[in-house]
């Protein structure tokens, strides 16, 4: 059983083999895991403001002639969000003089996100770096590009000089 209270999870298990039972604390510093690439997506279009969805009015005509099998609709795409838009306004209102377009730590501390080089490392981790990271400079730069790929594939209008 896993019970979630405030900055940290407690979970039960039982050792069949003694038959203890004890409780594990997540450390208050280690937030709970989870998909980073999601996380960092999640940040950046949580900032976007909703399109409000065009009204869908039925004809006349329609209402009053009986239900006829038609093709569904197709599904209208997700809106693009502006990523370039968001992530600027949030480096205008950032004390820092972050570079987003260029640094991966930069983009990280933009959206909030730990940027240590071990969380860098679980981000490569998770998107299958396949060089050493051992190399930070690789890595980071790998990375960012990476992630605004990423961003891009998921919904995100970026510029087209990052994409390359």
């Amino acid at each position: 059983m896993t019970w979630r209270f405030g900055d940290g999870i407690v979970t039960e298990f039982c050792f069949a083999i003694v038959g203890a039972v004890g409780t594990f604390r997540r450390p208050p510093n280690k937030p709970p895991i989870m998909n980073l690439l999601a996380a960092i997506v999640s940040k950046i279009f949580g900032h976007a403001t909703p399109a409000a969805p065009a009204p869908q009015s039925i004809p006349a005509t329609a209402a009053a002639t009986p239900a006829v099998a038609e093709p569904a609709a197709p599904t209208p795409p997700a809106p693009v969000v502006d990523v370039t838009a968001i992530l600027d306004d949030l480096a205008s209102k950032n004390s820092e003089k972050l570079d987003w377009r260029k640094s991966i730590v930069d983009l990280l501390k933009l959206v909030g996100m730990e940027s240590s080089l071990s969380a860098r490392k679980e981000l490569a981790a998770e998107l299958h770096f396949p060089g050493d990271t051992g190399d930070s400079a690789a890595m980071n730069v790998w990375l960012h590009k990476e992630v605004i790929k990423k961003l891009a594939a998921n919904g995100g209008k970026v510029p087209a000089e990052l994409l390359d």
